[in-house]
């Protein structure tokens, strides 16, 4: 079982340790955030910027747990404004594999239109993350086009909610 929590202070520590735990796992699809993003001040200071944001209404951000409590991924609405927002996501390498993605997608569609008043969410990838690729056709996600991701070619999807 999967759910998601809207991110608060206290998941602080847990997604450090998240992060720092799936960096290499991470960097080998997406560009590496850098040694600034997890040193622990930094990391702290910018947990409280998102939550910021998050409170401003800009942004909707998520952990996602998996049955036994531990966190295991993030899913995520960003640029909120006029009824739509980017989704992003990242499942940890332990979950990968495993429909997280998929189900943790699935619920932030429903959770845009229901809790958040979305009525329209885009998503990038690159061409080469056909795991990625794959969750947003999963949820109903349609290829609009294509995208340069720092550098290297993806595709751009649009879900109505």
């Amino acid at each position: 079982m999967v759910t998601l929590e809207r991110l608060r202070a206290d998941h602080a520590d847990a997604l450090l340790a998240f992060e720092r735990e799936n960096r290499e796992y991470f960097a080998r699809s997406i560009p590496d955030r850098g040694d600034a993003y997890f040193d622990p001040a930094g990391f702290a200071a910018r947990h409280e910027a998102l939550l910021a944001e998050q409170d401003a209404g800009i942004c909707h951000f998520h952990v996602v747990l998996d049955g036994d409590g531990h966190l295991v991924g993030r899913v995520n609405l960003i640029d909120v404004e006029d009824g739509s927002a980017e989704l992003g996501y990242r499942i940890g390498e332990r979950a990968a594999g495993k429909g997280v993605a998929t189900t943790a997608v699935a619920e932030m569609c429903r959770r845009a239109s229901t809790a958040y008043g979305l009525t329209s969410l885009v998503a990038v990838t690159t061409l080469d993350n056909r795991a990625s690729r794959a969750v947003l056709e999963k949820n109903a996600f349609t290829a609009v086009g294509e995208v340069t991701i720092d550098g290297r070619p993806g595709i751009r999807y649009t879900r109505s909610t």
